[in-house]
């Protein structure tokens, strides 16, 4: 199932999720005009790498480019591929405006690099000795689709639904979208689990369940919890 669009308006222009979808993509195309050992670089260098963050492993001198506490939140910016890119993308485009209405443009900003710290911290804990490097936006917009949850359960998702040879589109709630999203990443960490993946469901999780906590600290007083 592939969301395409909900039916909650915004108040504010979502300034913040276009410029975070813009550097996302301007990054990205960066590094499709790399070569194949120097994008290897950048990811190695700006991704987080749980080992360097969380032991005495350290990058070799040259890519030393930031101090590595920095490196969760450049990770954020770097992508894997265009499918990793166009996700990310489309889930923030979709959610984003609505939360960053609810918190105001400058605390949704916080609230979304948090979430991404968060995330990070969530898969590097389970996995402190790997030298992976992980990159991509998917553990902040976890945040903001845990924090959507709580702010917008009853909101209407317009969501593309591909099944063998038939697809079809559904307005479903977004509690039900988002949920279903949630037990997915819980099954598929389960199922990987020991055996390692490509994808950081731990980061979804961990993110997703720190939007749903913060999101009552950074939306605007007047913004209820469960809008109707």
């Amino acid at each position: 199932m592939i969301p395409l669009k909900d039916d909650t308006p915004s108040a504010l222009r979502p300034y913040v999720t276009t410029s975070l979808i813009a550097v996302c993509c301007a990054v990205f195309l960066w590094q499709r005009s790399l070569d194949a050992a120097m994008s290897r670089r950048v990811v190695a260098a700006l991704g987080a790498i749980p080992a360097v963050l969380l032991t005495d492993a350290r990058l070799p001198p040259d890519l030393q480019w930031i101090p590595r506490y920095a490196s969760p939140f450049t990770s954020m910016f770097l992508h894997g591929g265009w499918l990793h890119l166009l996700g990310n993308m489309l889930y923030l485009w979709i959610y984003g405006d609505n939360v960053e209405d609810s918190m105001g443009h400058a605390r949704y900003l916080l609230f979304y690099v948090l979430c991404g710290a968060a995330a990070i911290c969530a898969q590097a804990l389970s996995q402190p000795h790997s030298a992976y490097p992980i990159i991509g936006a998917s553990g902040a917009i976890s945040g903001v689709l845990g924090a959507y949850l709580l702010l917008f359960p009853r909101a209407q998702v317009l969501t593309l639904v591909l099944l063998p040879f038939f697809f079809t589109t559904l307005r479903l709630p977004a509690m039900l979208l988002l949920l279903l999203w949630f037990a997915v990443q819980l099954v598929s960490d389960l199922a990987v689990h020991g055996g390692g993946s490509s994808v950081a469901f731990r980061a979804h999780i961990g993110g997703f369940l720190a939007g749903m906590l913060l999101v009552p600290l950074f939306k605007r007083r007047e913004v209820p919890l469960f809008a109707p």
